[in-house]
């Protein structure tokens, strides 16, 4: 007989927009594929920033990333997948990505609250 916890599986939410939505970079970052659901940041744009840090896309061969910056301007917007991940999964994350970013709270266009990794 298998024992039920009284406590519920904490479930925090990543929006993604980039590499971590590969599947290669899912297995090689949480040990597992993550299905997403697809989902827009409001206010939000992208921009490309010089530099490579971390091990977020090691294989490329440029130097330019793109980085969340909060616009506030309600035409700005960013598509991406709202990643359901545990606890252990989000710090996994927070390892894999480019040094410079902040880890911020959003609420999503579908009215989710979930991570982003945003310009420092």
């Amino acid at each position: 007989m298998s024992q039920v916890s009284d406590r519920p599986e904490t479930v925090e939410r990543l929006f993604t927009y980039g590499s971590l939505q590969a599947s290669d970079v899912q297995l090689d970052t949480f040990g597992r594929l993550i299905a997403g659901r697809d989902d827009t940041l409001p206010g939000f744009r992208l921009d490309d920033v010089d530099g490579i840090d971390g091990r977020s896309n090691p294989s490329s061969h440029t130097d330019r990333h793109r980085v969340l910056r909060h616009t506030g301007d309600a035409h700005d917007r960013v598509f991406g997948v709202v990643l359901p991940l545990s606890p252990e999964e989000l710090e996994a994350a927070d390892e894999y990505l480019l040094a410079g970013l902040r880890r911020a709270s959003v609420t999503l266009a579908s009215g989710l609250t979930a991570w982003v990794y945003v310009s420092a």
